[in-house]
C-alpha cells in the first residue's frame, strides 16, 4: 500500500490510475483482488476519471439546481384504516409464541 499523498486529487490530475492506486484504494475497502483484476479497475477508474473530466468542463451556470431530475411531489397516499387480521390470525401460523408475539431464536449475543 501507499501513504496517502498518493490519493487521487479531483482537481487537477496528470497522472494514470496505477497498479498500485487500486490495491491503495481496494485496500480500504477492504476487497482483495489479483493483478488481473487491479489492471482492468485501472482503467475503468481511469476512463471514469476522463469522463468526470468531461463533465467538469461543461458551463452549467445557467442550468437550474435540482435535487431530482423529475418535478416530485408528495406521492404518499392518506393513512386510512383497513381490516386486517387479528393477533390470533397472525400467529396461527407461527412456529413458536410467546406472550402474544412471535418467539424467535436469539441473534445478538
Amino acid at each position: 500500500m501507499t501513504s496517502d499523498a498518493n490519493i487521487i486529487s479531483f482537481k487537477k490530475r496528470d497522472e494514470m490510475i496505477t497498479r498500485e492506486t487500486v490495491n491503495y484504494i481496494s485496500g480500504l475497502a477492504k476487497l482483495h483482488i489479483n493483478e488481473v483484476q487491479a489492471q482492468k479497475f485501472a482503467g475503468d477508474l481511469e476512463a471514469i476519471l476522463h469522463y468526470v473530466e468531461k463533465l467538469n468542463s461543461l458551463d452549467v451556470s445557467q442550468v437550474k439546481p435540482t435535487s431530482h431530475v423529475l418535478d416530485m411531489e408528495n406521492v404518499f397516499r392518506d393513512d386510512t384504516v383497513k381490516p386486517s387480521l387479528s393477533q390470533e390470525q397472525a400467529l396461527a401460523f407461527s412456529v413458536e409464541k410467546l406472550n402474544g408475539a412471535y418467539k424467535v431464536p436469539k441473534v445478538i449475543e
